[in-house]
């Protein structure tokens, strides 16, 4: 069973699609017990040189996923949507891509004991839930998921805990206000500055004749 309450709307007026809005992922988890990812690992070079930027799914892990044993070609895992992996995670090279692959092939959230700095921001920024856990609640987690794939976690962002029902285990994480604005109401960086959309107006309403004189 897999659940994610968003939003796939659109912010009004403003001609495109905003980011969706997360609020709680309640589903199933793959156990990624690998550490220092990068993000050539996650998707290799050759697919960035695609246009389009829908498809990446194909390419997500595509080195890993050519050996059988790869956790992602265990079908008591598929569907999941919460991917649990081990710490530093999204290292090497800032390519967004790595972000489009996991949501495309169905993750909103990765839960992890670290992640690189701007592989974390590239989450923030288009959607993917980035959760940090100490490492002894990650390594819970994975023996929890290997015992029975079906367990569910929940996510839940309004509240800033992970919750796994089936044992009653209940682990906080933090991410800044901003960062969980961002999540619950569904603001790329577009959607923050169109938030001030009416205070834009009323400055260029007022602002000084002079300042927009053509030479």
């Amino acid at each position: 069973r897999r659940r994610c309450h968003c939003d796939h709307g659109s912010i009004r007026n403003s001609g495109r699609s905003r980011m969706k809005q997360v609020r709680v992922v309640s589903g199933r988890a793959v156990p990624l017990k690998r550490s220092d990812v990068d993000t050539d690992q996650i998707i290799p070079a050759e697919w960035l040189k695609r246009v389009e930027r829908t498809g990446f799914e194909k390419g997500l892990f595509s080195t890993w996923r050519d050996d059988r044993n790869f956790v992602l070609n265990d079908e008591r895992f598929a569907g999941a949507s919460i991917l649990v992996a081990g710490p530093s995670f999204g290292v090497g090279s800032s390519r967004e891509h790595a972000v489009w692959a996991l949501q495309q092939y169905g993750f909103d959230v990765v839960i992890a004991p670290s992640f690189s700095d701007i592989f974390r921001n590239n989450c923030t920024k288009n959607g993917l839930v980035p959760v940090v856990l100490d490492a002894g609640v990650v390594e819970s987690l994975w023996s929890a998921i290997e015992a029975d794939p079906r367990t569910e976690i929940v996510v839940d962002v309004e509240r800033l805990v992970v919750e796994v029902p089936s044992s009653g285990a209940v682990h906080a994480f933090v991410l800044d206000a901003a960062t969980q604005e961002r999540f619950v109401k569904g603001l790329d960086d577009i959607g923050i500055t169109l938030a001030h959309d009416a205070a834009i107006g009323d400055y260029e309403r007022r602002r000084p004749a002079w300042l927009t004189a053509k030479k």
